[in-house]
């Protein structure tokens, strides 16, 4: 029998999209022949995969899961929600955010993880998934939070099932105060941050380079204003103040009553309860947030597809 070198496996993964494990079997049952072991994946249904890798995946679901003071959020994708609805899909995606909770959100550390009952690591799991339901799906980012003390409470907005829906937020309170009052609170604040779409924590926080786009926009309309120079300078160090502020979680309006910052709302709420609050971190995971979708042409497609020239 010839031996199955590492390279053999990853090449024959690399051209049909199956699992570590598939591909061994595969490379055993040939005798180590790529072409063959090839034709054996297809015979099995193994290899199906490898044609939908290039598609768009940009629907799917977020998420979440809580265990005492850490929790996890997931997002995994498919190409179309009709997928996402899928009892197999929601079943993966629930016990891949399960795992998450002992990853400390790294996606390699998790796509890498043994899934449960199974010989199979999750990435392998999702390669069948994609072969058996017959689209491409993707395990796109993983995070998780963590307080030494305190809770981390979840929200699941738009939800499909139980933990997971479109968007998945994640809000961590360090606090001595009593459990429940914290998780009253950390709801609040989880539905807060759905709807709200914070971009940090602080002001501080927020991304140097997004501080500098917004900078030229307000120099670029501040500048046609046709003011002096130094009016001009005012202006836009008024508007990055303004963005900075609407933009920060701790000084953002709270949304239950439209006016107070959620930095004095978390204040107030440590005073009644006995014990100082800190709102430690959040996560907020919006399903398909960042990724370009394909712009289709429906007609075209149609008439491709039954011969029919256009024009």
């Amino acid at each position: 029998m010839a031996e199955i070198t590492a390279s053999m496996v990853k090449d024959l993964r690399e051209r049909t999209g199956a699992g570590m494990m598939d591909c061994k079997k595969a490379l055993a049952e040939t005798n180590g022949d790529i072409e063959a072991a090839v034709d054996w994946l297809r015979t099995k249904g193994l290899a199906a995969a490898a044609k939908k890798a290039g598609r768009t995946a940009a629907e799917g679901l977020v998420g979440v899961a809580v265990q005492g003071n850490k929790g996890a959020v997931v997002e995994v994708n498919s190409e179309t929600d009709f997928v996402a609805k899928n009892d197999q899909f929601q079943d993966f995606v629930k016990v891949v955010t399960g795992l998450a909770l002992e990853t400390e959100g790294d996606i390699e550390a998790l796509a890498t993880a043994r899934y449960p009952d199974s010989d199979k690591s999750v990435s392998e799991k999702l390669t069948d998934n994609i072969a058996t339901i017959g689209e491409n799906q993707a395990l796109r980012r993983v995070a998780r939070v963590e307080v030494p003390q305190g809770v981390v409470v979840s929200y699941v907005h738009n939800a499909a099932a139980p933990g997971i829906g479109k968007i998945g937020v994640l809000v961590a309170l360090e606090s001595a105060a009593p459990a429940d009052k914290l998780e009253a609170l950390g709801r609040q604040l989880a539905m807060h941050v759905a709807a709200a779409n914070p971009q940090a924590l602080d002001a501080e926080g927020i991304d140097a380079a997004t501080i500098e786009r917004e900078r030229a926009i307000a120099a670029e309309k501040a500048a046609a204003s046709g003011k002096p120079a130094d009016i001009v300078n005012k202006m836009v160090d008024g508007a990055i103040a303004k963005f900075r502020k609407e933009n920060a979680l701790l000084s953002q309006p709270f949304v239950i009553d439209g006016k107070t910052p959620v930095g004095d709302v978390v204040a107030a709420a440590g005073k009644e309860a006995g014990a100082p609050i800190a709102l430690k971190s959040y996560v907020r995971f919006q399903l398909g947030e960042g990724i370009e979708r394909e712009q289709s042409d429906f007609a075209a497609e149609v008439a491709a597809a039954s011969g029919v020239r256009q024009g």
